[in-house]
């Protein structure tokens, strides 16, 4: 229906078919009637009303699309539509009987009644089916978008996952708790149990879109234990976080994933320490540390800011933000509310 060339042929096809069908309902004295004025009317009438509709449902695309606002889209364009088709419809076929093809008033009138029933209920079963392939197009494509998040959901869960299991994860954990079991037997029993309360928490929101801030804390607070064993007093973090912010929401392992970058790309040691704070801001909760690159490390492929922009987007329009200067890295994440 939208593609020019072929929607004019139909719209000229159909003035004709509407012209003969009035003539039909309607025996005009042959005076008072020019066979090429009346077609040529017709067909004018047609390309009106069918373009002027078609710009209708354009403006109705962008001020109440089909996904977000279906019943206010289906109470205004359908009235909108009719009163136009109406007024394009009288307004040519008064002048027109007016300078082009004088009738009598009693044939006048039938012919008006008769036009305007007739463009309104073709206007009607174009729109019918105008509006019924839109919506059912739009339905089509959401649920096509649903099973791809889904399908996109649970590679980045996985691949989340994997990257938190990996071997280096384990083999920096597995060197650190043999060290202990020599040294500190008490600490070694500490360090075992917050590792397993790491790998639990992994495990038990695998396949969780959403938790807590309050849940990820808990997780943070044994990962950091882990990593505060691991640095010793050269790592320190800073966790501030409003009460009102905790029963908030956030993709499980966020925060994680922020921390673990913060470790890949910053050198720490005795003479270089490192902080890094957390705290709520509003509804964002920001990940901050001192800038302090690594001089021998590969380019960043930024994969877990990425991870994490696209689990957002199927949540919320806000944006996941990244604020850096000379001595400071900051990314602020949106802190959700649930229905």
């Amino acid at each position: 229906m939208r593609k020019k060339k072929s929607r004019f042929i139909y719209m000229i096809i159909v003035g004709i078919i509407v012209s003969f069908l009035l003539h039909v309902i309607i025996k005009v004295d042959a005076n008072h009637f020019n066979r090429f004025y009346d077609v040529l009317t017709s067909v004018f009438i047609t390309i009106l009303i069918w373009e002027g509709n078609l710009r209708i449902d354009s403006w109705m695309n962008m001020n109440f699309p089909w996904l977000t606002k279906p019943g206010k889209r289906i109470c205004i364009h359908l009235p909108v539509s009719i009163v136009f088709s109406v007024l394009g419809i009288y307004l040519p076929m008064l002048f027109a009987s007016k300078y082009i093809c004088i009738l009598p008033d009693n044939q006048k009138d039938l012919l008006m009644i008769s036009c305007i029933v007739i463009g309104c209920l073709i206007t009607f079963v174009i729109l019918s089916i105008e509006i019924g392939t839109q919506f059912f197009g739009h339905w089509k494509t959401s649920l096509v978008e649903i099973e791809k998040y889904k399908t996109e959901s649970l590679q980045a869960q996985l691949q989340n996952l994997k990257n938190q299991i990996n071997p280096h994860f384990l083999f920096n954990n597995m060197s650190v708790l043999s060290s202990l079991v020599y040294k500190d037997q008490d600490k070694a029993v500490d360090f075992i149990n917050q590792l397993s309360k790491v790998y639990r928490y992994l495990l038990d929101n695998k396949d969780s879109e959403l938790v807590t801030l309050e849940d990820e804390l808990n997780f943070i607070r044994s990962y950091t234990y882990l990593l505060q064993i691991r640095f010793d007093t050269n790592i320190k973090f800073d966790i501030v976080i409003e009460e009102n912010c905790l029963n908030k929401y956030l993709p499980p392992m966020a925060l994680q994933i922020l921390i673990e970058n913060v470790i890949k790309h910053n050198e720490i040691s005795s003479e270089k320490s490192l902080t890094v704070n957390i705290k709520s801001d509003n509804d964002m909760l920001e990940v901050c540390n001192t800038l302090q690159l690594r001089i021998n490390t590969e380019e960043s492929s930024k994969t877990g800011l990425k991870n994490i922009k696209e689990r957002y987007k199927y949540f919320t329009d806000r944006q996941v933000e990244i604020v850096e200067s000379d001595k400071q890295f900051c990314v602020r994440i949106p802190l959700l509310q649930t229905s």
